[in-house]
């Protein structure tokens, strides 16, 4: 399913088919959690105007608000939510540690309750992936532990351990749900997730018990999660010669364009982040020569658009000025207009690095953008 077509350094570029589509790689995949994007942004606008490829929705999320069942009844989440592409769903595992003020960790799953309406729910590896099967995603990603960064070094080997046990969990019941006839999306995909917080050894050994349950690709998740730059991209550094090189490389919840260039630069394939659109909603844009704070009362009466080398449907037919003052006026359109913006920069972004392995000059282009687009715009 996944192709090398080239390679620089350890930079590659591929392309991965699913029943959904091809996937070129690296990618971006855009955040609907509850099936949407934040901002008003619809999967029409993804598809037709934001050069979206892949789009990642959330079991938690799903499951409690308006349900799985629900959804299956609905067809699954392509025929909900009007998207032909392919779908990433998370697990949920990373919203069961993160939002759930209390949590009982067994062998089973977790036991907790729901941020919505205090509701007692129980997750486990088999209740992930029959929620997965219900919403018929495109790939889903296995049920894991996510601790807290940083954590002793003992609890962390036992939770690397326990991932391990329940991605095995996931890996059979994924295949019995895949046989029956009432099943959607017979096809669904896992993605298996590398943890061990900062600790070289337990990520090299989880990677290292992982990749011989022969999945469809792998993750590396419990970063960025507040610990150094540095960090993350050693951690990287020392995981990733043992994954697969004929599987997708996934790196959890990441990032800024830097961090997507230098992941790239160390090997990953697939990214994720909420960053576009939740900073796009709080009037901070992504342009090409650097970030800019659309608020800042220097555009009042700038009549560029937000970014002067961008083909986006805001930077083709508004001015800063105008942007400037939907954010004043507290205008919906404000949020979904630099959404737009920072969503397209996202996966134009993506589109210039394949171009750019295409052509041998990653080295190039990282060398030109890495520190760039992570600087504050001057102009």
């Amino acid at each position: 399913m996944f192709t090398l077509l080239k390679q620089e350094g350890r930079a590659r570029r591929g392309e991965f088919k699913t029943v959904h589509g091809t996937i070129q790689t690296p990618v971006f995949m855009n955040v609907g959690t509850a099936a949407a994007i934040k901002g008003g942004i619809s999967s029409v606008d993804l598809d037709q105007q934001l050069k979206c490829q892949v789009e990642l929705c959330n079991t938690y999320h799903l499951h409690v608000r308006p349900g799985d069942d629900i959804i299956y009844k609905m067809g699954g989440l392509h025929k909900f939510m009007n998207w032909r592409k392919p779908i990433l769903t998370d697990s949920g595992g990373f919203q069961v540690f993160s939002l759930a003020k209390l949590r009982k960790i067994k062998e089973e799953g977790v036991y907790f309750n729901s941020h919505v309406d205090g509701r007692k729910i129980f997750m486990g590896p088999e209740e992930s992936m029959r929620i997965q099967s219900n919403l018929a995603s495109t790939i889903a990603m296995a049920f894991d532990e996510c601790v807290e960064n940083p954590a002793a070094y003992e609890y962390s080997k036992a939770s690397c351990e326990r991932t391990t046990r329940w991605l095995v969990r996931c890996r059979d019941e994924m295949k019995r749900l895949n046989s029956l006839d009432s099943t959607i999306n017979k096809n669904q995909l896992l993605f298996g997730i590398n943890q061990g917080c900062t600790y070289d050894d337990l990520r090299i050994e989880h990677m290292k018990a992982i990749r011989e349950l022969d999945l469809d690709g792998y993750a590396i998740g419990g970063l960025a999660v507040g610990e150094p730059t540095g960090v993350m991209y050693h951690i990287i550094e020392q995981v990733e010669p043992y994954m697969p090189a004929d599987k997708p490389r996934y790196l959890m919840g990441v990032g800024t364009p830097s961090n997507i260039i230098e992941a790239v630069y160390r090997g990953i394939d697939f990214f994720d982040c909420v960053m576009p659109s939740r900073n796009a909603r709080h009037a901070t844009i992504f342009t090409w020569n650097g970030i800019m704070h659309a608020n800042n009362k220097r555009y009042e009466l700038d009549e560029r658009p937000l970014d002067t080398q961008c083909g986006c449907p805001a930077c083709r037919n508004f001015s800063r000025s105008y942007i400037r003052h939907l954010f004043k006026a507290n205008e919906q359109l404000a949020g979904r207009l630099a959404v737009m913006h920072n969503l397209y920069f996202y996966n134009t972004l993506m589109e210039k690095i394949r171009e750019a392995l295409d052509e041998g000059r990653f080295e190039e282009f990282r060398n030109k953008y890495s520190s760039l687009l992570e600087s504050r715009l001057e102009d």
